[in-house]
């Protein structure tokens, strides 16, 4: 035998010599379609599995018109906020009998392979898209919209065409602010990220601001521009504020960084100054770190997001729906009352 027949992919012709029956018998057998007895079925799949066949499911979709797969676009494949995304996205789709195909980013996946990536998921001829990134913008996944079902996970998406589901990012921040405002917070340090770093971010901390400046909260902004990563080197400055009580950061991540920085400054976190973060997930939750932040219902988000994706494929008619699902505030040890006097820097 030569290496290329022992390399070459075992096919239903090569079943049916090694069974002894004709084609159509092992394609009867191998769809579960057709008349066919259960001796010979067995001899069949026996077979099949001695010579490591593997079914093409995309070439039984061609004749179907059906794969019964699902494409999703995660952003970074890193950071749990995606990962327990995409774990709620796939469970879901295969409690509805279908298959999950990944494209995956890490960290600095740009938005050039972000489309990239969406084209080559329509390629595998999927039966709907859902889009999981906090930076792809919107005119960006309407052309996809017309081509298949797509449905937008983990961020507010006001497109009219885009189907959405999301933890509500503006109330989730008030929350926040009405936690730090209850405690007797006056004077509050906001770390805002830019809307070209992130859709999300620049969301939830642009409504930290607004939320206290509506409730007579002295703010302080510091924007990111380095994205949240460089919400620790914000940290000395804002230190200089002998006013400041309380700093907000965009997310969990960019809390820890924060806390460190205060932590090596001498700084005690809650007694001299107030922290809250923002996601509520992974291993950050844990209450030996005791956060305070807003956690999201990415669960809830993903079996929304795939539920509404089949509804869609059933009815392309369906009028676009955005769902706003309502996350909680964390009340964990990072936040008190402030001292009634500066006693910290």
């Amino acid at each position: 035998m030569t290496e290329e027949k022992a390399n070459k992919a075992p096919t239903i012709i090569d079943i049916a010599r090694e069974a002894g029956v004709s084609k159509s018998a092992v394609s009867r057998a191998l769809l579960g379609q057709g008349r066919i007895s259960e001796e010979v079925r067995s001899r069949i799949l026996d077979a099949a599995q001695r010579l490591g066949y593997v079914k093409n499911a995309m070439a039984q979709g061609l004749v179907a018109q059906r794969t019964h797969t699902l494409g999703v676009l995660v952003r970074d494949a890193v950071r749990p906020f995606y990962g327990q995304l995409h774990a709620a996205l796939q469970g879901r789709a295969i409690e509805g009998g279908y298959r999950v195909v990944t494209a995956t980013g890490v960290r600095d996946f740009a938005l050039a392979e972000e489309r990239r990536a969406l084209q080559t998921l329509l390629s595998l001829r999927v039966e709907g898209l859902v889009v999981c990134s906090g930076l792809l913008p919107a005119r960006d996944i309407a052309p996809f919209v017309e081509r298949v079902p797509t449905v937008v996970a983990g961020r507010p998406e006001p497109h009219p065409e885009i189907n959405s589901v999301y933890c509500d990012e503006e109330d989730g921040a008030g929350q926040l602010v009405d936690h730090l405002v209850s405690l007797g917070h006056r004077r509050v340090a906001v770390l805002l990220v830019p809307e070209g770093l992130s859709l999300t971010q620049h969301a939830r901390t642009a409504a930290m601001v607004s939320g206290l400046r509506e409730r007579g909260v002295d703010t302080v902004v510091t924007e990111l521009d380095d994205g949240p990563e460089a919400a620790a080197e914000a940290v000395p400055a804002l230190l200089e504020d002998r006013g400041i009580t309380a700093i907000m950061c965009p997310q969990d991540d960019a809390m820890v960084g924060v806390l460190e920085r205060l932590r090596r400054a001498g700084v005690r976190v809650p007694d001299d100054i107030s922290v809250t973060g923002f996601d509520g997930i992974g291993p950050l939750t844990t209450p030996l770190l005791g956060l305070t932040t807003l956690r999201q219902p990415l669960d809830e988000i993903g079996r929304r997001a795939i539920d509404l994706l089949l509804e869609l494929r059933a009815d392309r008619s369906m009028p676009t729906r955005h769902i706003p699902l309502r996350g909680a505030v964390v009340a964990g040890t990072t936040t008190a009352a402030p001292p009634p006097v500066p006693i910290r820097r």
